[in-house]
């Protein structure tokens, strides 16, 4: 039996052709056969030449996924091994850490699919009808290929319901502890595969963590700390001393006081306390997430130099610019010097923000870049002078120049003058494809911050 082809319209633009993975409705000119929703059908130009297979679902705007751009009869058992072995290769070559994502969707030409790796249990998620159709060559594949403990479905995620699909979590092979201890960066990570956030665990940020690193020294001298010869003890060699020309014996004395927002699990302030912070804030709305950050601390020997806060960033940001405020106009004579502060003022050498998605569709850009603004504008308020704000945006629909305009017009506001110093994207273990801006999603950047008064 002939295998269905789609037929595309001839008016389309190319995009197929050039290697996007996504054949939208509005592409289609017809179907010429017969399949089922998931099966694979071939795409044919409307001149009838062979462009790629891909799994159909006429449910879905996006109604054919391309999975291959020779033919292909059958997502069979032999196709998901070919394919998980290229995965795997890729990711021994370029990521250090056993844990990672092993399998990014389209970007690893399977689309619908993310699998991450937590120790010896595999995370996945089957986003697409083509992929749950699948199901049963794709588990026997990942068990071959990559002899996991246990496999575990975190398939609870609402795109599923644009597919036709219901959400799903459980066990699917083996045994999987609710609770596993990964390493990234050389720290240990407790992740909760079952109630954590997606499959437990955001892999995409792990070298933009370890970017923070040249941030968290060099901040002694602010304090009037160096490196000097103590007079009654010149044998001593070089050591630290404070202005009066006594040993300082806090090790950390020439760390960075850092603020981490929405914190989730607590990675960037374990990465800040690696690397020599001398006192981390770690904050998040949420109790669970603050209670995996506390243990991930404590597992790693940072409890000495974090404290933990549960509130709403947006809130907390501008109770610390509102104290900052009330400060200034005390000094100026501008309020009552005997009454009490009503807020704390405090700031920071560096303020680190990585909110969750503040635009999930195209139509809630406008709110998402003031979103934006705002939390970046209260964020460069609270950053010691010469110091720095790492900020990132893993909205796909808030693009990097938009991304780039709410930032500036908060400094501008803020009356800051901004240095770029990195501009990263997501990790090694989610390539991008070129072409396909989709999967272009993470933005992240470190600023050096300055303020226009002291030019």
């Amino acid at each position: 039996m002939e295998q269905t082809s789609v037929i595309l319209q001839k008016s389309r633009k190319k995009r197929i052709e050039e290697g996007h993975p996504w054949v939208y409705s509005s592409e289609i000119d017809r179907l010429e056969g017969e399949a089922e929703p998931g099966d694979l059908v071939r795409v044919l130009t409307h001149l009838g030449k062979y462009v790629a297979t891909g799994y159909w679902n006429p449910q879905s705007q996006i109604t054919v996924r391309v999975v291959s751009y020779t033919e292909l009869t059958e997502m069979d058992k032999a196709f998901f091994i070919q394919r998980l072995q290229e995965c795997k290769a890729y990711r021994e070559r370029f990521v250090p850490d056993h844990d990672c994502r092993l399998v990014y969707g389209e970007a690893d030409f399977l689309p619908g699919l993310i699998v991450d790796r937590f120790k010896d249990v595999l995370v996945v998620q089957l986003l697409t009808l083509g992929m749950e159709k699948a199901k049963q060559a794709l588990l026997e594949a990942l068990i071959e290929v990559f002899e996991p403990g246990g496999i575990y479905e975190r398939s609870d995620v609402s795109v599923r319901k644009l597919e036709g699909l219901e959400e799903r979590a459980g066990l699917l092979h083996g045994e999987c502890p609710s609770i596993v201890e990964i390493e990234e960066n050389g720290l240990k990570l407790e992740v909760d595969i079952v109630n954590g956030q997606k499959t437990g665990y955001f892999f995409d940020q792990r070298e933009n963590r370890a970017a923070i690193a040249p941030l968290m020294t060099g901040w002694g001298g602010r304090s009037g700390i160096k490196l000097g010869l103590l007079q009654d003890e010149p044998e001593a060699g070089l050591v630290p001393v404070n202005s009066n020309g006594k040993r300082v014996s806090f090790p950390y004395w020439d760390g960075a006081t850092v603020l981490e927002c929405f914190a989730h699990t607590g990675s960037f302030t374990l990465n800040a306390c690696k690397h020599g912070a001398k006192k981390v804030t770690c904050l998040d709305v949420s109790q669970h997430a603050i209670d995996t950050a506390r243990s991930n601390v404590e597992r790693n020997g940072f409890s000495d130099r974090v404290e933990f806060i549960v509130a709403d960033a947006f809130d907390y940001l501008r109770s610390q610019v509102n104290g900052l405020q009330e400060r200034k106009q005390r000094s100026e004579g501008g309020a009552l010097t005997a009454k009490k502060l009503e807020r704390e003022g405090r700031t920071w050498d560096v303020v680190i923000l990585d909110p969750p998605a503040f635009a999930k569709t195209k139509n809630a850009v406008a709110g998402a870049r003031r979103g934006y603004k705002d939390i970046n504008l209260q964020g460069l308020k609270l950053v010691n002078e010469g110091g720095y704000l790492v900020t990132a945006s893993c909205s796909y629909h808030m693009l990097p120049d938009l991304f780039l305009e709410a930032v500036h017009e908060a400094a501008k506001d803020a009356g800051k003058l901004l240095r770029l110093v990195e501009w990263r994207a997501a990790g090694k273990d989610h390539p991008q494809r070129l072409g396909v801006s989709e999967g272009h999603y993470l933005k992240f950047a470190i600023f050096e911050v300055r303020s226009k008064s002291k030019e």
